[in-house]
């Protein structure tokens, strides 16, 4: 049985995290970030502190769509936020919604997309 590497932490870029301190400091709280970025409050607690060790990455994403107003090119919605970007990659197929239908085709060869 092989063993794993250990996990460990890694940062967000530092404007990043400078946005992430912002959002908090503006709307008060950890909680009520991690709600706008879909997150718990102890997620963003984390962010704070560069001990996340989750997907820092598409964090990093969300947090520039929502906070510091970043958008990416949608072959299907034009010009969209980050983060928006990535809620439409999680949305399911439904044919009975022809712009989802469209999203679901275009997402499979985006250069936006991020890995499942």
């Amino acid at each position: 049985m092989a063993l794993s590497k250990p996990r460990t932490a890694r940062r967000l870029p530092a404007d990043v995290k400078a946005a992430l301190a912002e959002a908090c400091k503006r709307l008060g709280t950890q909680a009520k970030v991690g709600v706008e970025l879909k997150v718990s409050a102890p997620v963003v607690s984390q962010l704070l502190k560069d001990s996340y060790m989750g997907d820092v990455d598409t964090l990093a994403d969300r947090i520039r769509g929502l906070y510091m107003a970043e958008t990416v090119r949608c072959p299907v919605m034009g010009d969209i936020g980050r983060n928006n970007c990535l809620d439409y990659q999680k949305r399911p197929l439904a044919f009975t919604n022809s712009q989802r239908a469209a999203l679901h085709q275009a997402c499979k060869t985006c250069p936006n997309r991020k890995e499942a």
